[in-house]
């Protein structure tokens, strides 16, 4: 097993330096390839210009870019050189983008061509793709600093749905350890498809994770379900990872997917988000070759939570598996900590090492667990499922009701490939349930018919109100489905039908 010091070196020079490191799809030229001994001198150059150019350890880089070699070189180099990368969400408002940066204290900012307007004025920017950073990379060799304990390797922000977003503090050790635990030999093999954005962890963990395993990246600068599919019928891969609304928006390219052969896809994780049965079935459908994972993690926790059963249980779909052997999980209802549901705490090598500026937000209990905010549920077998994140829960009449729970059961109806329930506000119950509804393919359920399996399946606290069939739903800049949207247009359309 491999043994990494900063997690910007992660290059495993023992190997064939001449494989492809990256496809990139995107760029000025498409596609254009990387080898890893270009990779590596890319990553040394970025780390020697900033010792150069007078930044200190510890100062703070951010990068604000769509998907890129380019950025994958920085984010290293940034690391190598004993500084904190900061990737920025390049799709968040112009005025949010410069909190960002503001509260992260960053000193330079790496980006593309799309965003450079969207930075700060008073900040030194180096622009991909127009020969800037090739001018700015040092040639020549560079000794990658040894981080200290607990050094800070990089900020990532969380999606800000309920506030400001928090810049989660992650160290040098946290993340190597994240992909030491996940590496194995056989991982060298495969070629990863990453169209999920760079600075969200489900991108950025597997990106690691393939340039330490000596694998091939194949990069799309965003997802886009069509450019998706043709990138796996031309390149191969053979894993895929994304959050489930990705995948959901691929499975209805019903044209493009017939006309692809997508048969090297030996793995598919989907994370970050629940996955419905329903979405198990038809992406099992679309890849009967794959081994499909319904996975859990956290940006301030990572991607280490749970895995197979270690009486080799077989792992039912709809659970994120068991808890994970370096990893110690509990779920507390209350002051209950042996809960069978309630609020996930977990404690590992992978915490970060808190918020950035907030100190007055709490997030680990007296004895060092972090506590999730989601909601899981425990069985006899000791698998887990995702049941929702404590701050969806909303009070319908007294009675707690969990979206997930109620999304899950709505998606079992024949004809339902995905639903989305979020609250509205009511005079008498303080909120009630909505639904908005995702037909299938050649279906036309009604709203009578949902209304009356939802009462027939649940309790009837649980059965939307309202149901609204749509084609598609709005996601936020994380791919995820943006409950926050939804719930705006639910109460503009009761509004309307009230007046």
């Amino acid at each position: 097993m491999a043994q990494f010091t900063n997690l910007g070196d992660l290059i495993r020079r023992d190997r064939d330096l001449t494989k492809v490191a990256i496809i990139d799809l995107g760029g000025e030229e498409v596609p254009t390839e990387y080898t890893y001994l270009e990779l590596d001198a890319m990553t040394v150059g970025v780390a020697r210009a900033l010792a150069k150019r007078g930044f200190k350890r510890g100062d703070r880089i951010a990068i604000l870019s769509a998907n890129r070699a380019e950025y994958i070189a920085a984010y290293f180099g940034i690391m190598r050189a004993g500084l904190v990368a900061v990737p920025v969400n390049y799709r968040f408002p112009k005025q949010t983008i410069g909190l960002i940066i503001k509260d992260a204290g960053a000193k330079l900012v790496f980006c593309d061509r799309a965003s450079r307007e969207d930075c700060p004025e008073d900040l030194p920017v180096v622009m991909f793709g127009d020969g800037g950073f090739g001018r700015f990379v040092e040639p020549g060799g560079f000794t990658t600093v040894k981080p200290k304990k607990a050094e800070p390797a990089m900020f990532l922000y969380t999606s800000g749905s309920t506030g400001m977003p928090k810049g989660v503090v992650l160290s040098h050790q946290s993340h190597i350890w994240v992909v030491e635990t996940r590496l194995t030999p056989d991982l060298e093999q495969h070629r990863y498809l990453i169209a999920a954005p760079l600075y969200h962890m489900n991108a950025l963990a597997l990106t690691k994770l393939a340039c330490a395993a000596h694998a091939t990246i194949v990069l799309l600068p965003k997802f886009d379900a069509k450019a998706y599919i043709e990138a796996i019928g031309r390149y191969r891969p053979t894993w895929l990872t994304a959050v489930p609304p990705m995948i959901a928006m691929m499975l209805r390219e019903h044209k493009t997917l017939a006309a692809t052969d997508v048969s090297s896809v030996e793995f598919i994780r989907m994370g970050s988000a629940p996955v419905s049965a329903s979405l198990m079935e038809a992406t099992h459908k679309a890849f009967p070759k794959a081994k499909l994972t319904n996975a859990y993690g956290t940006t301030e926790a990572g991607p280490v939570v749970f895995g197979p059963h270690p009486d080799g249980l077989k792992q039912p779909e709809s659970s994120v598996g068991a808890p994970h052997p370096k990893v110690r999980l509990r779920l507390a209802n209350g002051k209950h900590k042996k809960a069978t549901q309630g609020v996930l705490e977990m404690k590992s090598p992978a915490l970060m090492n808190g918020y950035h500026k907030r100190p007055k937000i709490k997030p680990f209990t007296k004895d060092g667990f972090y506590i999730t905010g989601d909601v899981l549920r425990r069985d006899k077998d000791n698998f887990f499922y995702f049941v929702g994140r404590s701050d969806d829960m909303f009070v319908s009449g007294g009675e707690n009701i969990y979206p997930t729970d109620v999304e899950r059961m709505l998606e079992k109806h024949p004809d339902v490939g995905q639903a989305v329930v979020i609250p509205i506000d009511d005079d008498i119950k303080g909120t009630k349930p909505v639904a908005f509804i995702i037909p299938k393919a050649g279906h036309k359920p009604t709203e009578d018919a949902i209304k009356k399996y939802a009462l027939k399946n649940a309790p009837a606290y649980q059965h939307p109100r309202f149901v609204w069939f749509v084609d598609e739903l709005p996601l936020a800049s994380t791919n995820k489905v943006d409950r926050n949207a939804l719930r705006k247009l639910a109460q503009e359309r009761v509004e309307e039908a009230a007046s």
